[in-house]
């Protein structure tokens, strides 16, 4: 078995890096949690979500999974939202896609990969109610761009959608919810211009990006 000494020591050195800027950093750190933001990313290792928005631990609330999807029979995610909604409090949900994802790229070419196909099924099922858009653009890779685009968009409605977030709105709390897609080319985040703060306004706000994006 290889050692992994080498993570250890690279650990220690940013522990002893952070303590030299901030001696209270962890103390404080360690006493709570209370960010404003849950972020819904890809698993992707490209994509580090506090190193995106440039946020320290603590100031964002985390789930990834490949494609970035919110699926309503989902148990972890669902979990994770409830929490960061309920317990938390958090202000903003953040569903980030990433152009370049190799999941989209696999949905969209439909590509056997194992026992993952069966969680992009979910995916393909925006790309396929989407086929008349997406089969017009001639480049493939602006194809796949527009793909990550559609499909950010849907679970900015799949979590406006659930018992989670209706409920906090139902009750008056301050909860947005986004559709952002980050470039691996530049570092630079895109606002898909969908952001949702109450219930009545999800299939207007959801049908208001979707025209941006199907022209």
């Amino acid at each position: 078995m290889s050692s992994l000494d080498y993570l250890l020591e690279k650990n220690r050195h940013w522990a002893d890096s952070i303590v030299a800027d901030d001696a209270e950093f962890f103390s404080r750190l360690a006493k709570q949690q209370a960010p404003d933001y849950l972020w819904i990313g890809c698993s992707d290792s490209r994509v580090p979500a506090n190193q995106v928005v440039d946020l320290a631990p603590g100031e964002v609330f985390v789930h990834r999974n490949v494609g970035n999807l919110v699926v309503h029979s989902d148990l972890n995610c669902l979990s994770v939202l409830h929490y960061a909604v309920s317990a938390l409090r958090v202000k903003h949900v953040l569903v980030v896609g990433h152009y370049g994802c190799g999941g989209v790229r696999a949905a969209m070419e439909g590509l056997r990969l194992g026992l993952v196909d069966n969680w992009l099924r979910h995916l393909q099922d925006v790309k396929d109610r989407y086929r008349d858009c997406l089969s017009a653009i001639d480049d493939v890779n602006e194809r796949a761009n527009r793909l990550c685009e559609l499909n950010v968009i849907e679970q900015v409605a799949h979590v406006c959608s659930t018992t989670t977030v209706r409920d906090a709105w139902a009750r008056g709390q301050q909860l947005v919810v986004h559709g952002w897609a980050y470039s691996l080319e530049n570092g630079l985040v895109t606002d898909l211009g969908i952001s949702i703060s109450r219930e009545r306004d999800i299939e207007s706000a959801h049908l208001a990006a979707l025209e941006k994006r199907l022209r």
